[in-house]
Parts: structure tokens; sequence; C-alpha cells
């Protein structure tokens, strides 16, 4: 049998002291991480079997780190521990059951070592969502996104948004995946490089101009149906970006117009670039979506000089909106601030009807989630839009063709 690998994050180095000798004493190799960054570092290298979590960490929050977890697509437990009330801790326990997460019986500090064990012997709970099998996730090894590109290995999966005023499929976010020869299907944080590699503008590229040949296919069924990239800042900023998407787009007067999507901390961290180059995009009927939004606390004042057409507001304010009244003042505040910018707001990450309603009583613009349908190939999608135009009749969807699939959502 192997070795059994935990790591500890909390800016208490005693009392993760104390936790890492609980741990080994119980058969675990234990790592103390008194930060974030490099516990997700670490994390990302070789996934442990358990992740053990202070709520509180000083800059950042567990609910911070599970987000992150969740994009890793991690395998393990987690255990939360902290000083603060039961509730909050059964609070955050739910937050990553939400995320896909196994979670154990969280601990009170303090704690005896009796107790830590019989959390982490329990059997942990973890919300049944359809995501696929990422247990063999740190099994794969890294993909070359070159070679990925020059042999069409490369996939746009698509994601159906839904008009909440007709219910019906008004666009869809393009998604992309790589089909490995031996490992089947893999999801972007398998393969994406870091922030601002060259290696964005050929992807770029390729997205781009497969979205716009779907489109045309679409076209045939959906003229209107707008469709949506994800596209980072470091390629909009090029001084090629403008001439290239002018070329790329379809010359068809029934061209409903395309959507880039940028996240929340790109746009307010560069707002002038942002500004000039949306107010260009905008010409040429490309619109840009702020991704995320919530994510990263952007002021109120850049987003009001961003001629942004749509406003994502981002899961963890969506999901479970309607048995939390703190969400639900979020999201109406989230409705009626791209309201007042001329801009429509798109829910991610709806799952049930019971949030679906909430956001309908908000005014909520457009909806997007596994409720729905989960992103799917283009074939899939196509046949679903020629079936029906996925309305949703007797409280409950149809017309949508849902795919396995996992939830990761960048596409470039």
């Amino acid at each position: 049998m192997g070795q059994r690998y935990a790591y500890v994050l909390d800016d208490e180095q005693k009392v993760g002291t104390i936790v890492c000798h609980g741990l080994t004493t119980y058969g675990f190799v234990a790592r103390q991480f008194d930060s974030v960054v490099p516990f997700v570092v670490e994390t990302k290298k070789s996934a442990p079997e358990l992740v053990v979590l202070d709520l509180a960490l000083g800059e950042s929050d567990a609910v911070e780190v599970m987000r992150q977890l969740e994009t890793l697509a991690y395998p393990g437990k987690v255990l939360l521990i902290s000083g603060r009330d039961e509730t909050t801790l059964y609070q955050i326990k739910e937050i990553g059951k939400s995320r896909g997460l196994a979670m154990l019986p969280p601990l009170q500090k303090p704690f005896r070592l009796n107790e830590l064990r019989r959390s982490i012997e329990a059997a942990p709970e973890s919300r049944k969502v359809e995501r696929p099998d990422t247990s063999g996730a740190a099994a794969i090894p890294p993909i070359d996104l070159g070679e990925a590109l020059r042999n069409r290995r490369l996939e746009l999966w698509y994601q159906p948004k839904i008009d909440l005023k007709t219910l019906t499929v008004c666009g869809a976010e393009a998604l992309l995946r790589a089909r490995h020869p031996q490992y089947g299907l893999i999801p972007p944080v398998q393969f994406l490089p870091p922030a601002g590699d060259p290696l964005y503008h050929p992807l770029t590229t390729f997205v781009v101009q497969q979205a716009l040949v779907d489109w045309n296919t679409l076209a045939e069924h959906q003229p209107s149906m707008k469709l949506a990239v994800n596209i980072p800042l470091s390629v909009i900023q090029a001084a090629d970006f403008i001439r290239s998407i002018r070329e790329a787009l379809p010359k068809a007067p029934t061209f409903p117009g395309f959507i880039i999507e940028i996240t929340e901390d790109e746009v307010t961290h560069n707002p002038e670039s942002i500004q000039e180059i949306a107010a260009q995009l905008k010409l040429y009927n490309v619109w840009l979506s702020i991704d995320d939004f919530g994510a990263g606390f952007s002021s109120l004042a850049r987003l009001r000089d961003l001629p942004c057409a749509e406003i994502k507001l981002d899961r963890s304010f969506v999901t479970g909106c309607s048995l939390d009244s703190g969400k639900q003042s979020l999201c109406n505040a989230a409705v009626d601030l791209a309201h007042a910018f001329g801009a429509s707001l798109c829910a991610e990450g709806v799952e049930t009807m019971q949030d679906l309603r909430t956001l309908l009583d908000m005014r909520c613009d457009v909806a997007q989630g596994y409720l729905f349908a989960k992103p799917m190939p283009f074939q899939a999608f196509l046949e679903s839009m020629s079936r029906s135009s996925a309305a949703i009749a007797g409280g409950s969807p149809s017309g949508t063709t849902r795919a396995p699939e996992e939830p990761q959502r960048r596409s470039a």
C-alpha cells in the first residue's frame, strides 16, 4: 500500500503543527502550509488524499481556496477546521459540497485528536451532481498545447444560454476541450498555459475561427443565435487583434454579432485599454461580457465606464440564492447594476428550479447552468437546436441535450 499524503493549510503555525502531528499518528505523510499560493501550487502538482483547511486564512479564506480546488478538479477529501461557530462551519461545508468537493464532517477548534480521527475516517459528503470521474485526473500527464493545435486535437463544446423573458435558448458559450488519443477528452485545466503565454494567440485564432464556422452551420436553423468565446487580455491587447477579428467575422446580413468574455479581474486592472478596445469592437457588432462578476471585487466607477453588453454573475452568488438572503441581496444588486449600465445580467451556475424562480423574480435576463444543459459537442448542440427552440414548459427544462461533461469553463 502506498503512502497517504495530507496537506494542512492554516495561517496559525502552531495549530497546523498539531494537526500535522495528529495526521502522522493516523498514518498520513502530512505537509503544513500557512499561505495559499504554495499550497495551490503543490496541490496542482500532486493532489494529496486529504486537505485540512482553516476557514480564515489572513488575506484569503476557505471559500476562495475551495473555488481553486474545484478548478483543479481536486479528487481528495476536504476537512474544514475553525474556531468560528458551528453554523458557519457547516455553511462553508455546504459550499464545498455544492462545488463537487468530498467534504468531511468539520471540526471546531479546539478539538481532540480522537475527534480528528473520527472526521478523517467518516464517509465524505459530496453533492450528487453530474460530473465526470476525476479520480484519475492526477495520472494524466501535462498535455502539449502546441502539439494539440498542430494535430487538430482541440474541440469546442457549447453550453446554452437561456433568455429568461422568453425561456428559449438565446446563445451559447464556447468551451475548449482537447481529444487525447490515449486519455480521451481532456479539460482545459490539464493543458492551458499560464496567463500571457504566447500560445494563447494561435489558440484564440482557432477558437474564434471554429466558433464562427459553427455559427454558419447553426445559422441554417437559428440565425439569431449569438455565440460567446473566452479570450485573455494578453490577446485582446495585441496590435493585430482587431484586424483579425474584423477579417474573421461573417459578412452575412443576418449575423447577430459575437460576444467576447473577459474576466472581471482583467477588466478592472486595465480599464483604459479595455475601454478603447471595447468601443472599437462595438463598431463590428462584437461585444464584451464581464465574466465571473463578483469574484474580483470591482470598482463600480470602473465598470460604469466600460461599454460591455453583458455582466455574468459568478456562480458562487447564484448557487443556493433561493435559500440564502445574503445571496439574494447580492444577485438583486447585480441585476440592478447591470440594468443601470445598459447591460444584461447572465446568472452562471443555475442548477435548481428554486434558484431559477428566484432569478426570474429579480428580473434577471439570462441564465446558464446544469439545470438547462451541460456543455456538449457542437453536433449535439446543433441537433438540440434542430429538434426544438429549447422552450421550458410546465416549469421544467426541456428541449436541450444533456451530455457527460466536467464543469471547467475556460476556453481560451
